[in-house]
């Protein structure tokens, strides 16, 4: 994947770490627009095309050589995968690994540097009640903010292992693709959401919050008012008709969820590694 040799471009940025790569820290005043003005440039909009059709998240930029982490339901099957970032300058990026199990995957942006790199924080320390910033691509919308608050913790929420080219669910649910078609699926209290999870499946615990996502919202992140992300957002409940509508008649109803943080660091080192669990 060109590796870069540099140790500071691949570091990660974890609570309390520094860099001449990092987030704007100072631009945080304890508000919304603050957080926006430290972390937005460090949320891209991914576009993962294959044979089969399109899909459209997010991803967040954890190293400054341009490593990036997301949903692996949103480049799995990919042929080709770009990145746009905040600025709107495209580039290429590859797949360096993946953890089906987990969701999770981190891809490379090919002759990256100096990227803002975001800060990981510890979603241990989360409470219910604590406001939080989603920055992502609902829709192909680049970078759209949204905010509210944590509204539960340790939610068990079954995904599908299949990829989503597979399941023509494309991009959390074939969000900014060309066609119509189903939300991402997941279920959870034996409940199926957006759709049928399918028999093969995998269950993490995530954090719940009422801040709007929406398709295309997959790989974004969840920050807290520190500038620092807590999540990477991986489901929503859309309250849309199955069958046949379209991506853009299907809204938010304030039902999100995301992989905590923590979850993300322990499996790092793994997805560096190229590993395809």
């Amino acid at each position: 994947m060109g590796h870069a040799t540099d140790d500071s471009a691949n570091a990660v940025h974890s609570v309390g770490a520094t860099s001449s790569a990092a987030v704007n820290a100072a631009a945080l005043d304890g508000t919304v627009a603050g957080v926006v003005k430290a972390v937005d440039s460090s949320v891209v909009e991914i576009s993962a095309s294959s044979g089969s059709g399109k899909a459209t998240g997010s991803g967040v930029i954890i190293t400054a050589n341009g490593q990036v982490i997301t949903n692996n339901h949103v480049i799995a099957g990919a042929q080709q995968i770009t990145v746009t970032y905040a600025t709107g300058k495209t580039a290429t990026a590859q797949v360096v690994g993946t953890d089906a199990k987990k969701d999770l995957a981190l891809i490379k942006i090919q002759g990256a540097s100096n990227l803002p790199a975001a800060t990981l924080g510890d979603s241990s320390s989360v409470a219910i009640g604590d406001q939080v910033v989603a920055i992502g691509s609902p829709e192909g919308l680049s970078n759209t903010v949204t905010s509210g608050i944590v509204s539960a913790l340790n939610r068990e929420v079954t995904v599908p292992v299949e990829t989503g080219q597979d399941q023509n669910s494309q991009g959390f649910g074939n969000g900014g693709s060309q066609g119509g078609g189903d939300q991402w699926p997941f279920s959870f209290n034996g409940n199926q959401y957006n759709g049928d999870t399918g028999s093969s499946t995998t269950t993490y615990k995530a954090l719940q919050t009422d801040a709007s996502l929406n398709p295309g919202n997959s790989g974004g992140a969840l920050i807290n008012m520190s500038g620092q992300i807590i999540g990477i957002n991986s489901a929503m409940y859309s309250d849309s008709s199955s069958g046949g509508s379209s991506s853009s008649s299907a809204g938010s109803v304030g039902l999100g969820f995301a992989i905590p943080i923590n979850t993300v660091k322990a499996d790092l080192a793994t997805l560096q590694a190229g590993g395809t669990n």
